[in-house]
């Protein structure tokens, strides 16, 4: 299996982006930038979950009409 974005970044990498992040955002606004990020990637699943729930429903829907029909 092939990784989408690539490798995931290490403790060197991390404390590299870290730095860039503060140069370029500033100090105060890093702290808000990592919550509202979380906060994406939270709704992210929660959508994914949702729809996962909707077409596994539906589904299940088709699978009992297939069934009744028979």
């Amino acid at each position: 299996m092939v990784p989408l974005f690539g490798m995931i970044p290490g403790g060197p990498e991390l404390i590299i982006l870290l730095g860039i992040l503060v140069l370029l955002f500033g100090a105060e606004k890093v702290p808000k930038l990592a919550r509202s990020s979380g906060q994406a990637m939270g709704e992210f699943k929660r959508g994914r979950e949702e729809l996962k729930d909707d077409l596994q429903e539906t589904v299940e829907e088709e699978r009992e009409a297939i069934t009744a029909s028979d």
